[in-house]
């Protein structure tokens, strides 16, 4: 196993000929992929691996100035690629991967069959004629919590982002992973994707986007699916589904999973 696999704790299952690459988002791990992958077993060779900063990567590999800003991610993931000898992907990227996916295929198009992204967002602030869901202030107020307890922050942001109560197994879940990380890289993570803005590069993205979006995600209005679409510069597509929450992979697997395959197996019709 290489370095850049160790540290990512990259997996490779399945058996079939082509590679599909899983990618979590914030306050995750490669977990929670788990109701997805074993539909993809006999058809690809699945790829999963864990962000730097995750609750399960070693925290003295966190470099906070490489991850202060979203390309450190996108070097990681082409650097994988590369490790693995991977020269084509179908590329499954939630939350702030569906981001780093897009900025790794605008260097290299050629790495990517297709984008698949589950809650992807460009821009979290609101701005003039953009609705991205926070004002600084309420980022601000997110951020100074999480600093000065970090245990109750997981508490409170947890069942907000999945949708639910805490009795949830999702909610229970994401909790767990969430609480898996230092706070310390929790809050630089959190800082670097919510205020980063990736809407100037939107139009050199080529390779063509599958844009999956729950109808309520506290994080993402469906408004920024939409924005997407009207940006992105290659073909794109999109479907909101009748879920509840930012990470619908795990609180609602039943609807999800048929449609995440449905995208998978069939490209966008010309």
């Amino acid at each position: 196993m290489g370095v850049v696999e160790e540290a990512h704790n990259v997996k490779v299952l399945g058996s079939g000929t082509r590679f599909i690459v899983l990618a979590h988002g914030f306050g995750t791990d490669q977990s929670v992929w788990k109701h997805l992958v074993p539909h993809l077993l006999d058809e690809f060779r699945v790829i999963i691996y864990d962000n730097m900063g995750a609750g399960t990567t070693n925290p003295d590999y966190f470099d906070f100035e490489r991850y202060s800003t979203l390309e450190g991610y996108a070097h990681d993931l082409l650097a994988i690629l590369e490790e693995l000898r991977v020269h084509s992907c179908i590329f499954v990227g939630h939350s702030v991967s569906a981001m780093i996916g897009t900025i790794a295929s605008i260097s290299r198009p050629d790495l990517f069959a297709k984008i698949i992204m589950i809650s992807g967002s460009p821009r979290y602030l609101n701005d003039v004629d953009y609705f991205g869901s926070f004002e600084q202030e309420e980022l601000d107020q997110l951020f100074d919590a999480m600093g000065a307890n970090y245990k109750a922050w997981c508490s409170g942001f947890a069942p907000m982002a999945v949708g639910g109560d805490m009795e949830s197994v999702a909610v229970q879940e994401f909790s767990r992973t969430l609480f898996n990380m230092r706070p310390d890289i929790a809050l630089s993570v959190l800082q670097t994707i919510f205020q980063s803005d990736m809407r100037q590069i939107l139009s050199l993205v080529t390779v063509p986007c599958h844009i999956i979006q729950s109808m309520k995600d506290l994080a993402v209005p469906v408004v920024v699916a939409e924005y997407l679409h009207q940006h992105l510069g290659g073909e794109s597509i999109v479907e909101v589904m009748s879920t509840e929450g930012h990470l619908p992979q795990l609180s609602s697997p039943d609807i999800v999973i048929p449609v995440l395959l449905r995208h998978i197996r069939h490209d966008i019709a010309a």
